[in-house]
């Protein structure tokens, strides 16, 4: 699923063909939660067997998931998250968050994450140089690809 060729060069369309497709971040909830076992994911995530089998192809093929043998006969595999996996944690907690305020205004939250300082963690995105919470207001976009502005293709 690559992007058109004349299409603006971007990181967040290259990580959407890895990880966002149906299943595939789902399937990295689960194996952070730490149920990583075939049947786990099938069970909790409600995905077909065969294509839970290619999202998690993929996955390994992609260095976000590893998988560890846990019995020899039959032969079974536990899919772990990679360090990269691990770093899609926080966009996983983010689409939770997002989730919980804009679809559930019921405040029926299915899930709730506890820090280890024992609070619930409501994830903020801050400035690494500064600390400053991130606001829309405060970016401003520099695109680093030749021929592309922030309004698109430069005149060839």
């Amino acid at each position: 699923m690559a992007a058109r060729k004349d299409a603006r060069p971007c990181s967040i369309a290259d990580t959407l063909a890895l990880v966002g497709e149906k299943y595939s971040l789902l399937v990295l909830r689960e194996v952070c939660l730490g149920n990583g076992r075939f049947d786990q994911l099938v069970r909790n995530i409600g995905a077909p067997r065969d294509i839970l089998a290619t999202r998690l192809r993929r996955l390994l093929d992609a260095g976000i998931l590893t998988k560890e043998v846990y019995s020899e006969r039959p032969q079974r595999f536990e899919y772990r998250p990679t360090r990269a996996g691990l770093e899609l944690e926080p966009v996983l907690m983010t689409l939770m968050a997002w989730g919980d305020r804009h679809l559930r205004p019921d405040d029926d939250r299915p899930m709730v994450i506890e820090h280890s300082c024992g609070q619930e963690l409501v994830p903020r995105i801050v400035c690494q140089a500064c600390g400053e919470q991130v606001r829309h207001e405060d970016l401003r976009a520099h695109p680093q690809s030749p021929g592309w502005t922030v309004t698109g293709p430069t005149a060839a």
